[in-house]
């Protein structure tokens, strides 16, 4: 699965709060949620992507509380893939049933605003085409691949016993 999109970058602890603060969470209307995406941290953040954008981040990104809302909501705004040098354990599970590509890095990310990133999730390849700088992440087995192309955990099992 090939991604490409453009940098938006982040910090380290960006916890769930700030991803959707708690004043967004009475409702589970995607579009809604999108709409409020990472405003705890900049309320102009979802007017500025496009469809396909990254997300990229240092470490434990995704920490604080254990809300789905928060790969929901950043999968709802367009962003195609998180890219991090570590997550939250609960966030990164959150992500991979809503089915929101996300990949580590253990290399400092020399990636700034704007970079366009062509992603290899197969092959956890990231290249950034405005540096032609080239980072590895962490691939994603088989079975994860199938589950963020079915759009999520719960898909991915619909459709496992579909073709049985």
């Amino acid at each position: 699965m090939k991604l490409l999109g453009r940098a938006h970058i982040f910090a380290d602890n960006i916890n769930t709060d700030e991803i959707i603060p708690a004043k967004y969470l009475k409702t589970l209307d995607k579009a809604m949620l999108g709409k409020y995406c990472m405003s705890g941290i900049d309320g102009n953040f979802s007017k500025r992507i496009k469809e396909g954008d990254v997300i990229v981040a240092g470490e434990n990104f995704g920490c604080g509380s254990s809300r789905e809302h928060a790969p929901i909501a950043i999968k709802a705004s367009g962003i195609s893939c998180i890219i991090a040098n570590s997550f939250a354990r609960i966030f990164l599970r959150n992500s991979i049933n809503i089915g929101l590509p996300i990949l580590e890095v253990k290399e400092k990310l020399k990636i700034n605003n704007g970079d366009l990133l062509d992603i290899d999730l197969k092959k956890g390849l990231i290249l950034n085409k405005t540096t032609d700088k080239t980072f590895y992440a962490t691939a994603f087995p088989e079975f994860l691949e199938e589950i963020i192309k079915d759009g999520g955990l719960i898909e991915w099992i619909k459709n496992r016993g579909e073709k049985k």
